[in-house]
């Protein structure tokens, strides 16, 4: 495990180090509450050893940021032992109070300590596994089952966030609405289960075309299904030079990928009609930008489908 030991005593940090080193733990150690919690950001520790009485940031205080520092990470937990010389039922309550999980004295002999830190490696475990199953979780939640792109879910909420942040910078967004021409004619010919890995391949095309921008520095964009056979993508920051590139390389790229679709004519494969919007600087509503590029979609349709339609502004 890794293990932030903090004490002001550097006596009692080299002693304990040396009996945790010896356990094979590693030691991250600290003088003060100030330092702990730097430490703490830096290198998230499995366990944590805080003493009470030190100078300045005291452990009771640096406890109570560090909970606070946790309640902003998802899934974030870390037990606390508090580690003092006075150990008195007031201590004890405090300690629980401020946020830690457990109280030993500094004079624990040898064999109690190594049996805490036995029970602490198995909760660490623990820790580790229930992380990862809520990470597992969590993607599941947000991604579309049958493309494994993002879902709806994940894009609205995102896409919150994002505005938000492009708002408060003045920063561009770009939009493209993207939907597979004459899909329930592919459906109705060659049936769902074609029709499902037709799809699949669509969003794998878009896919390399925005891992492919933000390879080249574009970093936040996305691709989600929206519904059905209609997809968004999401540009943030995307220079204004960029937008309509990349609307083409996503609609050139499935036309690439020669999916027979005999009842898409003239060109009998499968073809995507892209409506896109495009705003220089967030502002106003994030709504105003999905009806631009709607109306735009919907031009693309009108006007023959198998094209690019943007609102520039």
């Amino acid at each position: 495990m890794r293990v932030l030991f903090v004490d002001d005593s550097c006596s009692v940090r080299v002693a304990f180090s040396a009996r945790l080193k010896a356990m094979g733990h590693e030691v991250v150690p600290a003088a003060d509450g100030a330092e702990a919690l730097a430490r703490f950001r830096e290198i998230p520790p499995d366990l944590v050893f805080m003493d009470i009485e030190m100078p300045g940031m005291n452990g009771f205080e640096a406890v109570r940021h560090i909970r606070a520092f946790e309640a902003t990470r998802q899934w974030a937990w870390t037990p606390i032992i508090f580690l003092t010389a006075t150990n008195t039922p007031e201590n004890l309550v405090a300690a629980i109070d401020a946020g830690g999980d457990a109280f030993i004295a500094k004079s624990v002999p040898a064999a109690v300590f190594e049996a805490k830190m036995k029970a602490m490696a198995r909760i660490a475990a623990l820790r580790a596994e229930l992380s990862r199953a809520n990470r597992k979780l969590a993607a599941q939640a947000n991604l579309d089952g049958l493309t494994g792109l993002f879902n709806r879910r994940y894009m609205d909420q995102r896409l919150d966030e994002l505005w938000a942040v492009l708002s408060r910078e003045a920063a561009p967004c770009g939009l493209l609405m993207v939907d597979v021409d004459h899909f329930k004619r592919y459906n109705d010919r060659y049936g769902h289960l074609l029709g499902d890995d037709a799809l699949r391949q669509v969003a794998g095309a878009l896919s390399r075309v925005v891992e492919g921008a933000n390879a080249e520095g574009l970093r936040e964009a996305f691709v989600a299904r929206y519904g059905g056979e209609e997809f968004s993508v999401i540009l943030p920051r995307c220079p204004v030079k960029a937008f309509p590139r990349i609307a083409e390389a996503l609609r050139a790229g499935v036309v690439g990928l020669a999916i027979p679709h005999e009842s898409n004519e003239p060109w009998g494969r499968i073809t995507l009609s892209v409506g896109g919007a495009y705003q220089p600087r967030a502002e106003g509503a994030l709504a105003q930008l999905f009806r631009k590029a709607d109306a735009k979609l919907y031009e693309a349709k009108r006007d023959g489908r198998n094209r690019v339609e943007l609102a520039m502004a």
